[in-house]
């Protein structure tokens, strides 16, 4: 079965991250076409990039660096949790992603944000990034958004009542499931 890998993108102590992957993990325990594996970046410690080059290039130096492209190369596709941050993804997840290449090339990217506008303007960064990475970046995503967001942050509501979103995750996971078996296939007939 093809192995997924979900991606928190936060470090933050009081990142909102948590009640999104606590949230998400019942609809990934339905799904019988794909497994699901939490990668949480607390426990990579990565440095900033610092490398001479990515490791297409030139092999990685920092001994952590080598760990999260191991890690990595043993996924078919991922999910990210996209927190927003002035209108961009986070620095650790930009970070995350410039320590490997081959890892990432000719895999799916599904998008799970949230913030003010739902994580929409770091998710559309994002985008342009993992297109760079040779990913390909799936049109459909979740965005918990506006008063959703914070009502959630706040505690005042809880994301699992939010239910006029779960049609965003089924078409998100659908679309996952397809690509990641077209790419699946595409990698063992033609190479990475």
């Amino acid at each position: 079965m093809p192995r997924i890998g979900v991606i928190i993108g936060s470090t933050r102590p009081t990142r909102f991250a948590d009640q999104v992957i606590t949230w998400l993990a019942p609809f990934l325990a339905e799904r019988q076409d794909l497994q699901f594996e939490t990668l949480d970046l607390r426990d990579f410690d990565l440095p900033f990039f610092n490398e001479r080059a990515s490791n297409a290039y030139a092999p990685t130096q920092n001994a952590e660096g080598v760990r999260w492209q191991e890690t990595l190369a043993g996924y078919d596709g991922f999910i990210f949790l996209v927190a927003e941050y002035n209108h961009a993804p986070t620095a650790v997840l930009k970070n995350a992603l410039d320590y490997a290449y081959p890892e990432w090339r000719r895999k799916p990217a599904a998008l799970v944000g949230y913030g003010g506008v739902g994580g929409a303007r770091a998710i559309e960064q994002l985008r342009l990034i993992l297109v760079e990475l040779q990913m390909a970046p799936l049109r459909h995503a979740v965005h918990i958004a506006g008063s959703d967001f914070y009502a959630a942050l706040k505690g005042e509501q809880q994301l699992e009542g939010m239910t006029y979103l779960n049609s965003s995750v089924e078409a998100m996971l659908d679309d996952l499931t397809w690509w990641t078996k077209v790419l699946e296939a595409g990698r063992a007939t033609h190479g990475q």
